[in-house]
């Protein structure tokens, strides 16, 4: 089972190699935003070790989980320029940069030039419309069958090729 004191051995053994930061990788987008609240929280107060966190928006936790994970103490989190973020990928940057302006954890950037650099990738994006998965929004199916947004765009991909994409759902 994924508990919290797996999650600190594992940070432990890897601290013991000699590593000098962590990354938690959140691939399905189901961190929640208490369980990264105490986990960022616990490693950071017995662990001196630099803490990245990276989620997936797929189930529409990742902004709320990145959140509390800030407000715990973490050292960095990814994000995407909005016109490339959610369904599969990361959460937007300006929704955090936003979200974040004018309190502790204010990152500084400009929002106006990140909506400079979402209009430049909005016309990128449509050249490979082609490439995109079928989710649009965000998919709480995957809150129960927990399965990696990666596994589900090679499954969409796979199923394309066979002319099966219909029996994704």
């Amino acid at each position: 089972a994924h508990t919290l004191q797996t999650w600190l051995d594992l940070t432990e053994q890897l601290l013991e190699t000699g590593v000098d930061s962590v990354a938690i990788k959140d691939m399905s987008g189901i961190l929640t935003p208490h369980a990264a609240f105490e986990l960022v929280s616990e490693i950071k107060k017995r662990y001196d070790v630099t803490l990245h966190l990276h989620c997936h928006a797929t189930t529409g936790m990742a902004e709320m989980a990145l959140l509390k994970a800030i407000e715990a103490g973490v050292d960095g989190v990814d994000t995407a320029i909005s016109s490339m973020s959610g369904t599969y990928g990361h959460p937007a940057t300006e929704a955090l940069v936003a979200t974040l302006a004018g309190t502790q954890y204010d990152t500084g950037l400009d929002i106006h030039r990140l909506e400079s650099i979402a209009a430049y990738f909005r016309e990128v994006r449509k050249k490979y419309h082609a490439f995109e998965g079928q989710l649009k929004g965000t998919d709480s199916r995957i809150l129960v069958a927990q399965v990696p947004g990666g596994m589900l765009t090679n499954l969409e991909g796979q199923l394309k090729q066979q002319s099966a994409a219909h029996r994704l759902d």
